[in-house]
C-alpha cells in the first residue's frame, strides 16, 4: 500500500485521487490558521516555490483537533492562506487526523512513520510527513521542526529517480 491508494477532498468538496501526485516528492502537513506554528506556512510556501519545478509538492490538510485552532470553514481557510501567507500549494478540506473519524490517509501516514516513543497519534498542528516518488513515507517531522530544516531530506528524495 502507498499513499496513491487514497482519495482526499479538495476545499471545494470535489474528490481527488492521490494518484494525481504519483512520481512526485510530497510533504504532507496537518495545518491550522490560529496556531503558534502557523507562520510555518511561509516556510512551506518557500519550499514549494524552491522545488516544485523538480517534482515537489506541499499538501496542506487543515485540522481543528488541537486547541480549536482551525475553526473556520474551508472557504475561510483558503482565503486566510492566500491573503496572509500567499500560499499557492494545495490546501485541502478540513479533516481529522486522530480519533474515530481520522482520515484514512493520515491513519496510513501515522502507521508508516510513528512519532516520539513509537506513538502513532499526531500530537499537534504542523506535523509533517515526507513522501518519496514511489508514494512511500520517508520520515515524520515534529511540529516544531521548521520547514527550512527539511531541505536536505527533500533534496535527497528529489535526487533519487
Amino acid at each position: 500500500m502507498t499513499i496513491y491508494d487514497f482519495e482526499v477532498e479538495k476545499a471545494d468538496g470535489t474528490k481527488l485521487s492521490m494518484r494525481e501526485y504519483e512520481g512526485k516528492v510530497l510533504l504532507i502537513v496537518n495545518t491550522a490558521s490560529k496556531c503558534g506554528f502557523t507562520p510555518q506556512y511561509e516556510g512551506l510556501q518557500n519550499l514549494y516555490e524552491a522545488y516544485r519545478d523538480r517534482g515537489f509538492e506541499v499538501l496542506g490538510f487543515p485540522c481543528n483537533q488541537f486547541g480549536n485552532q482551525e475553526p473556520g470553514s474551508n472557504e475561510e481557510i483558503q482565503a486566510f492562506c492566500s491573503t496572509t501567507y500567499h500560499v499557492t500549494f494545495p490546501v485541502f478540506a478540513k479533516i481529522d487526523v486522530n480519533g474515530p473519524n481520522a482520515h484514512p490517509l493520515f491513519e496510513f501516514l501515522k502507521k508508516e512513520a510513528k512519532g516520539a516513543l513509537g506513538s502513532e497519534a499526531i500530537k499537534w498542528n504542523f506535523t509533517k510527513f515526507l513522501i518519496d516518488r514511489d508514494g512511500r513515507v520517508v520520515k515524520r517531522y515534529a511540529p516544531q521542526t521548521s520547514p527550512e530544516s527539511l531541505r536536505d531530506d527533500i533534496e535527497a528524495c528529489l535526487a533519487r529517480s
